[in-house]
């Protein structure tokens, strides 16, 4: 009908997530990454742990990534997912596999290194203090991804089932 507006409804408003805490043995938040951690060590993934997930957690995903990198994107050092929420965490040099067996269903997905698993701290020499983050997500649903997912498709397919966030920062500079 002319001159007749049509109202539109909003769409529906999500729930901002819950704020989880993730720690490490290995380093405190905003504290130095210990060598071992880092490509040039022994490129050993840091154990993390994290607090009480939300009620509806399905699911568990990490991405570490590195903001400070001299490119456009944040460099991707870990991409790991479908971790059961039955853990309290997760412990300390994952295999470099597609599906580590010590994680019950877990899967890991390629780094900005090209390389399945984690790739630890490896700033370029003289380039400063680097920023390294470690970001929990709690998921409402396991992640149904193919080998070898990139960081960018595991946020995509993540959009919209983050219960929870947390992030623990580490330092590193060569």
């Amino acid at each position: 009908m002319p001159g007749t507006r049509i109202r539109r409804s909003k769409p529906p408003r999500t729930k901002r997530p819950v704020e989880l805490a993730v720690t490490s043995p290995a380093f405190q938040d905003s504290e130095r990454i210990p060598d071992v951690y880092a490509m040039d060590g022994g490129n050993v993934s840091p154990a993390l742990y994290w607090s009480k997930l939300p009620e509806g957690t399905v699911s568990v995903a990490i991405v570490c990534e590195d903001p400070d990198a001299p490119q456009r994107e944040p460099f991707t050092h870990w991409v790991i997912y479908n971790i059961s929420p039955s853990l309290p965490g997760i412990p300390e040099g994952i295999p470099k596999e597609d599906k580590p067996a010590d994680l019950g269903g877990a899967e890991q997905g390629i780094n900005d290194f090209r390389n399945v698993g984690y790739d630890g701290p490896a700033p370029p020499p003289g380039r400063g203090i680097h920023r390294y983050q470690f970001q929990l997500f709690a998921l409402d649903e396991m992640l149904s991804l193919p080998p070898e997912v990139t960081k960018l498709a595991l946020q995509w397919t993540m959009e919209g089932h983050v219960l929870g966030k947390g992030v623990l920062r580490g330092l590193y500079s060569r």
